[in-house]
């Protein structure tokens, strides 16, 4: 089982498949808390070369509130990672975190259920890209 959900996106460059997934999280709910520029960290940080990959956190706040509810430790396991990557070949791959995966060592069936319905979410926004 991957950990993850993909899609290489086509007909869209870097930038506006950043501008495309931000668009679609917003519309199922999500907003992005975070935006971390891998290449540009590593060059600052490391002076290494690496290709364009961004880390969007997102979160949609009511899904994040009943789970927190549930289990107050969640937090560990939020906000929802997406990330957009520009490989060698020019292609573009949109990624997601999969809930079900990620919180699958909580064993709570409420958590597991918002897991699932999260997971079906982000693959649909991934899948419309």
């Amino acid at each position: 089982m991957n950990f993850y959900i993909s899609k290489i996106v086509t007909n869209q460059n870097f930038e506006e498949a950043i501008m495309n997934v931000t668009e679609a999280l917003a519309t199922d709910g999500f907003g992005i808390l975070t935006e971390i520029n891998v290449k540009d960290t590593f060059k600052k940080k490391l002076d290494v070369d690496f290709k364009k990959y961004i880390i969007l956190g997102a979160c949609n706040p009511h899904f994040a509130h009943k789970a927190l509810t549930l289990e107050d430790k969640l937090g560990v396991f939020l906000p929802c990672n997406i990330v957009i990557e520009e490989h060698d070949n020019g292609e573009v791959e949109v990624s997601a975190v999969d809930p079900v995966v990620s919180l699958s060592p909580v064993k709570n069936e409420s958590v597991e259920n918002i897991a699932l319905e999260i997971q079906q979410k982000l693959k649909r926004i991934i899948e419309s890209l």
